[in-house]
């Protein structure tokens, strides 16, 4: 790695460590409740290692817990992590002419913070070398963080009383997330409508009416937001009259 690599690298890493303190607790989360679900140590690294999405991992440990089917936890966990393939075509031009055993790595270590992070830093007179350089060292900051607080969730979730029920914690991370992605309307009349749909097919076998909230909250989502955007571009032209 040349010196200006390595500096990309670490400019990486070092705007990456900020975010660590947001990663550490659905680490803690996830390895915790590993173990108060009855998995072993490695059954948790393992599911932390082939997911590397922590939301994903929390809503198949939800599903795990209420004995959804296997074919509905996998649907739920593609689902959450269908964001991805955004993120994936971003870095598509980054990653095209590396060589595969190069290439899947890096791809496997696309993050959420990591995407946010380039995507707010890298402007069109950087090269493609600074570019792959900087979010090789957001992913692998990310990634070291993630899979440590895991185990440490691991080391910590076997002194934790059973009686404890630490498994709420999962429902309340998840309540944390979805309060911090609401950022407009759109978004909003998703969360709702997903709420709604959700509450109200809960006697559904298999854990069916969260598959169909997903479904209707996305729908609802993408048929309103045209609709608000014109509403808002009508509010700024009245205004500006």
């Amino acid at each position: 790695m040349s010196s200006s690599g390595k500096r990309d690298f670490f400019e990486g890493v070092r705007d990456l460590l900020p975010m660590v303190p947001g990663v550490l607790p659905f680490g803690l989360i996830a390895g915790a409740n590993g173990t108060s679900l009855g998995f072993s140590p490695e059954m948790t690294i393992g599911m932390t290692l082939l997911f590397f999405a922590g939301s994903a991992q929390l809503a198949a440990y939800q599903l795990i817990q209420e004995q959804a089917l296997p074919a509905v936890i996998i649907f739920t966990a593609l689902m959450v992590n269908i964001r991805f393939l955004i993120y994936s075509a971003t870095f598509a031009p980054l990653l095209h002419s590396l060589k595969t055993r190069h290439k899947w790595p890096l791809v496997y270590l696309i993050s959420d913070q990591a995407y946010g992070l380039c995507a707010t830093r890298f402007t069109p007179e950087q090269s493609d070398r600074e570019k792959l350089y900087y979010f090789a060292g957001t992913a692998v900051a990310l990634a070291v963080s993630w899979v440590g607080s895991v185990i440490l969730g691991l080391l910590v979730g076997e002194q934790i009383p059973a009686e404890w029920s630490l498994e709420f914690a999962i429902p309340l991370a998840f309540i944390a997330m979805l309060v911090s992605s609401i950022r407009n309307r759109a978004s909003l009349i998703t969360a709702v409508f997903s709420a709604l749909v959700a509450t109200s097919l809960i006697q559904l076998p298999y854990n069916l009416g969260f598959i169909a909230a997903i479904i209707g909250g996305t729908t609802i989502g993408l048929i309103a937001s045209p609709f608000i955007t014109k509403l808002s571009l009508k509010a700024q032209r009245e205004n500006n009259e």
